[in-house]
Parts: C-alpha cells; sequence; structure tokens
C-alpha cells in the first residue's frame, strides 16, 4: 500500500498533498485528524506532509498522533516528507515541523527519499536543514507561491521513481 498522510489547519497542506497525489499513481490521500495513522503500518512506501505552527511546533493533529507515529515500525518503508512553512514570518524555526518528523521516523528505521537544496530559501536557522539540504521537499506558500508548482514537479519526478 502507498500513502500520503497529511493534516492541514488552513487548507494548504491539503492543497499541496492533493497536487502530490494527482502526480504520483497509486497513492491513497489520509487526513489523519479524520482517520489517524494506523494505515502506516500497511503502507511500504509512504508520503508525510507536515505544517510548521507557533514556534517551531507540529500542526496541532499531528502534535495529537505522534504518540501513534512512535508506534509505527518504519524499517523496510519508504518515506518522503513534505513540510509548510513561513520562512519570513518564522526564519528561525522556519519548517521545523518536519524536521520533527525526520527524527521521528528514521530513529524507527524509515529510509528517507526526496531530500531537496535548500537554495533559494531565506530563513536563519531549521530543524530540517542537515549538511545544506531539507530532509524533504519544503514550501512556503506565504512568500513564495509561485514556486509551488514547479518545486512540486521536480520533487515528485524525483520521488516517482523511488516510491
Amino acid at each position: 500500500m502507498k500513502a500520503i498522510f497529511y493534516a492541514s489547519s488552513t487548507g494548504n497542506t491539503e492543497e499541496v498533498a492533493n497536487k502530490i497525489g494527482s502526480k504520483l499513481d497509486g497513492f491513497e490521500l489520509i487526513d489523519i485528524a479524520n482517520d489517524g495513522v494506523d494505515k502506516m503500518n500497511e503502507c511500504d512506501s509512504i508520503i508525510i506532509g507536515v505544517s510548521t505552527w507557533g514556534e517551531g511546533d507540529l500542526q496541532d493533529d499531528w502534535e495529537d498522533c505522534l504518540a501513534d507515529v512512535q508506534e509505527v515500525d518504519f524499517t523496510d518503508k519508504k518515506v518522503a516528507l513534505f513540510g509548510l512553512g513561513d520562512q519570513d514570518g518564522y526564519p528561525d524555526e522556519f519548517v521545523d515541523a518536519l524536521g520533527i518528523m525526520y527524527e521521528e521516523v528514521t530513529t524507527k528505521g524509515a529510509t528517507i527519499v526526496g531530500k531537496t537544496s535548500n537554495d533559494g530559501y531565506e530563513y536563519d536557522e531549521s530543524k530540517a536543514e542537515i549538511d545544506g539540504e531539507f530532509v524533504g521537499l519544503v514550501i512556503d506558500e506565504d512568500n513564495q507561491s509561485e514556486l509551488t508548482d514547479d518545486r512540486l514537479e521536480s520533487w515528485c519526478n524525483e520521488i516517482g521513481e523511488s516510491l
């Protein structure tokens, strides 16, 4: 089974999840606010969409499901991550939720695909950056929405063969 797990407070993460789902074949879309994360156990390929809130926090639905995510054995699972954040408004914790989710799934054995360059972003710090690249796709709908479709297209082409 292949699935995109996401949660969305404003609709932006849901919109990005839907766009990814339309570009990749065979992925079920799962809104964790309604369906939780139990189906992660059944998946071989997983895409996780998170947004950063407040001062580097997970979106509320992800915060509520985090204990369940921690119970999933990600060994032998391929995982791609995408995160939404605001680099102008929150330059010191830009897409930190993406970094938090990366830590959670990699400590449970996930094989991560789809890291991206941090070129073209202006921020001070991010838990989602390791050695000059992001641990997944980064989208800033607040400040760079004109770049979203190109970033999505490029990333989906990259991960489509890996998942």
